[in-house]
């Protein structure tokens, strides 16, 4: 009997331990995955709590109202440029944008998130409840302007492509824009129908292949895993030969031979193609990895598509061109925005983050901004070279068009080369950072199907000196 009465309280301490495991699981679920759950648009306790509670404010970080409720109807700015600037971020009463704040924030800006008190306070009382009122870190007025810096240049007007500014000491963001846009008061036939696919959210859904600016992370496999190779030089015949192909530099250069930080500044396919080779795929995709490539991002505030890094079809040919950003290598611009913060924060990469607070229709404060670390992903003595490389590629080497009188501005250009509808494609990248404590911000900048013969300097990094320039007389955060 004391032997039956000993399993049993064995037994109960595991149930009880499995419960509790549950419940842990079931809070973590609810932190990690909540609000993707509220925002599946066919959660039918969502459709019926938007019948009954009339939908919060939304407001950028200056105060700008930028979406509300009048008469039922979800109504967002006047001016319908800035509307259009922020469609992506926000979404659409139509549900046309995939995870913007409208869809994403379900739970607070319906009210999900409200105590029962006040609950039945409201009942009581015999008003309408209403959802809570969520700010968001963006500066709603950036987002319009960086529309016009893509339509300023003659080499990006027109053009598809995305730009994303984050605090990369916070990872607040300070805007995200995609091109084409839409009018979200506005949505006809004809913008459904556009093969532009103006619903199509590239900061963070579309993943491109990021050629010459994801030399950063092949640079910081190489400081990790090649001993003493800041000291080397290594050769450039203007083409290197791998499995019968030949990769070749920007405009059939020939460099001879360089150092690291000269092949970085010079952006050398040859030199990153040999270090590729040099460093195997094992050890490349180890780093790329710790940059976030090949991770399932789960982010508290936004949906992010994930970054890959190639496991298959891994010949001699295919690592030498994921050394140079190639091969099958894909990465959002939301994730090389973070690439470049981390550079620029020692290496401590910042989860993005776009609430600045949540609050109640009578003013009660339901969440405040927590700035949230997603990894370390290089030592700080790297970071501190790899600044070092990304300030010599905007004084003198491949990006000095996003150079600003009065800012240290560091960074990377980059060409990609895919294609679209079995059709070629040439992408122009800007990635880099203010170096200044009072102003740090992050920027990636993405032109979808650039001219031939330019590249990520001469489109991209213009339209990053205009952000930078915008930063400049902005206030401090």
């Amino acid at each position: 009997m004391k032997q039956q009465r000993y399993l049993f309280k064995i037994l109960a301490l595991i149930m009880f331990g499995l419960f509790l495991l549950l419940a842990v699981y079931g809070g973590y679920s609810i932190s990690t995955y909540g609000n993707r759950w509220f925002s599946f648009s066919r959660n039918p306790r969502v459709r019926a709590q938007k019948q009954t509670v009339i939908a919060g404010d939304i407001l950028d970080r200056n105060g700008i109202v930028l979406a509300t409720t009048v008469d039922g109807q979800r109504v967002y700015q006047q001016n319908e440029e800035s509307r259009r600037a922020v469609v992506h971020l926000l979404g659409d009463s139509q549900g046309q944008v995939s995870n913007g704040v409208e869809t994403f924030q379900t739970s607070y800006l319906y009210g999900f998130q409200t105590p029962l008190g006040e609950r039945v306070s409201t009942l009581l009382a015999g008003e309408t409840r209403r959802g809570d009122n969520v700010t968001l870190t963006i500066d709603s007025q950036l987002c319009t302007e960086i529309v016009r810096f893509f339509d300023r240049h003659s080499l990006t007007r027109g053009k598809r492509g995305a730009a994303v500014v984050m605090n990369y000491k916070t990872g607040e963001l300070i805007a995200s824009i995609s091109l084409p846009n839409f009018d979200p008061m506005n949505i006809t036939e004809a913008t459904k129908a556009d093969a532009g696919q103006p619903f199509w959210n590239r900061a963070t859904q579309s993943v491109y292949p990021p050629g010459s600016s994801f030399k950063i992370i092949t640079t910081v496999s190489a400081l990790d895993n090649i001993p003493s190779v800041t000291g080397q030089e290594i050769a450039c015949t203007g083409g290197l030969t791998v499995m019968n192909q030949t990769i070749h530099d920007y405009g059939g250069a020939i460099h001879e031979k360089l150092t690291l930080r000269e092949a970085f500044k010079k952006s050398c396919n040859n030199v990153y193609a040999y270090i590729a080779q040099t460093l195997g795929d094992e050890k490349l995709r180890k780093t790329a990895e710790s940059f976030g490539f090949n991770d399932n991002f789960l982010f508290r505030d936004l949906v992010v598509e994930n970054s890959t890094y190639p496991t298959t079809n891994r010949n001699e040919f295919e690592i030498a061109t994921t050394g140079i950003g190639q091969s099958a290598l894909t990465a959002t611009p939301m994730h090389m925005c973070m690439v470049a913060a981390a550079i620029a924060n020692d290496g401590v990469m910042m989860e993005p983050r776009l609430l600045m607070n949540v609050q109640s229709a009578a003013g009660s404060t339901r969440a405040t901004f927590q700035s949230k670390v997603y990894r370390t992903a290089l030592s700080a003595e790297n970071a501190a070279t790899l600044q070092s490389y990304m300030r010599d590629v905007v004084k003198s080497g491949t990006g000095t068009s996003a150079a600003v009188p009065g800012l240290a501005i560091c960074g990377k250009t980059g060409s990609a080369e895919s294609s679209l509808s079995g059709s070629a494609m040439t992408y122009g990248w800007f990635i880099g950072y203010i170096e200044n404590d009072d102003l740090p911000y992050a920027v990636s900048v993405l032109v979808e199907s650039i001219e031939d013969g330019e590249g990520g300097g001469s489109t991209a990094a213009p339209i990053a000196a205009d952000i930078f320039t915008y930063l400049k007389g902005a206030p401090s955060p």
